[in-house]
């Protein structure tokens, strides 16, 4: 009895179908991850919800509720899944409600891009006229006014003026994606220059960030900063971008980032104009200049500590590390405000002329 040979031809054509398929997902996958991760928010149940759990940080509520909320909130992979929040809320009061940076003077300031987006950021003035200005950036799907516990700190206890954008993508600025900090370091590069315009030669600036916005302010770090810059803070920043969304995609979903994320970096760099291996804090802040703070919560599980660590670690300048325990994602401030403030302040009077 002779042993049928195989169907070479039937082989191949499965093997390809397969092929086909495998590509197919990953190419799939890959829009998924941009759409929900890069793509600009609509203004949606989910926008209402991230404001909510802003609205209750800010009104100190519980730590599990804080770091339940705060984390969900800032987390780039879920934010196409409904917190757990009670749904008789009135969503509309309390975006309603008056808070500082609704009832503090300000003045609405716009510039263009280098790709002629029109930005718009919120300009408080000191009560005593000082050079010493404070420029915030926010965290992912924020924007600028959501920086305002940051933003009175500055005001009333350091007596600066304060420089609140939104981020393109964010907020009133234009752009229909998010640039999770990589394009956004040129345009906090204007940012910068406004304040020097405005406020004159002799200003003394302080970059602050806060999640992506730590991003932001490390990556700009790397750029050749005018003189004016005088310290940077980044509280609960990623090294860069790939090594985020890996990490994000291996803690959620359990997958590899190879090809996923890889996938995902290629079609960013098609639609928006950036890929995220070049999208990195961590090469910036190597080049750095300008004395940095960085601080992190311990029990972070959005944004290992692992990464503050490496961060610190790569920085070449002045620099001071400051790790809260039992803070996570940027909740730091929340978790201990006094030694927060503190810290900043003494970091920031090392270099900064009264």
């Amino acid at each position: 009895m002779t042993r049928k040979k195989p169907n070479l031809t039937a082989l191949k054509i499965t093997f390809v179908i397969i092929l086909l398929i495998i590509l197919a997902s990953i190419i799939a996958s890959s829009f998924y991850i941009y759409d929900i991760g890069f793509k600009r928010k609509t203004p949606d149940l989910y926008t209402k919800t991230f404001r909510l759990a802003e609205k209750l940080l800010q009104s100190e509520q519980s730590q599990t509720i804080q770091s339940i909320q705060a984390e969900q909130a800032f987390s780039v992979m879920t934010l196409t899944e409904p917190l757990a929040l009670d749904q008789t809320i009135n969503f509309e009061q309390i975006e309603n409600s008056q808070s500082w940076s609704q009832s503090e003077f300000y003045e609405t300031w716009t510039i263009a891009s280098e790709d002629k987006l029109n930005l718009v950021g919120y300009y408080y003035p000191a009560k005593v006229p000082t050079t010493k200005t404070a420029i915030m950036a926010h965290g992912y799907g924020g924007r600028g006014m959501e920086m305002e516990q940051f933003a009175r700190f500055y005001s009333e206890k350091l007596g600066f003026n304060v420089l609140l954008p939104d981020a393109r993508g964010h907020g009133a600025s234009e752009g229909n994606y998010i640039g999770f900090g990589w394009p956004d370091r040129k345009d906090y590069l204007l940012w910068i220059q406004k304040i020097i315009d405005s406020v004159g030669r002799e200003s003394q600036i302080v970059l602050h960030g806060l999640s992506m916005g730590a991003s932001t302010v490390m990556m700009a770090s790397g750029e050749n900063l005018p003189e004016q810059v005088k310290v940077i803070i980044e509280d609960s920043g990623f090294t860069s971008v790939y090594d985020e969304l890996a990490y994000q995609l291996r803690q959620i979903y359990m997958l590899p980032a190879f090809p996923f994320i890889s996938a995902t970096s290629l079609l960013t760099d098609i639609k928006a104009g950036y890929n995220f291996h070049e999208a990195s804090s961590l090469r910036q802040v190597e080049k750095n200049k300008t004395p940095m703070l960085f601080i992190h919560g311990a029990s972070d599980s959005i944004v290992p500590v692992e990464m503050a660590w490496k961060l610190f670690d790569t920085c070449k300048v002045d620099k001071q590390i400051y790790l809260v325990p039992g803070a996570g994602h940027g909740m730091a401030y929340e978790i201990d405000r006094p030694a927060y403030e503190t810290i900043v302040s003494e970091f920031i009077s090392r270099f900064i002329v009264p």
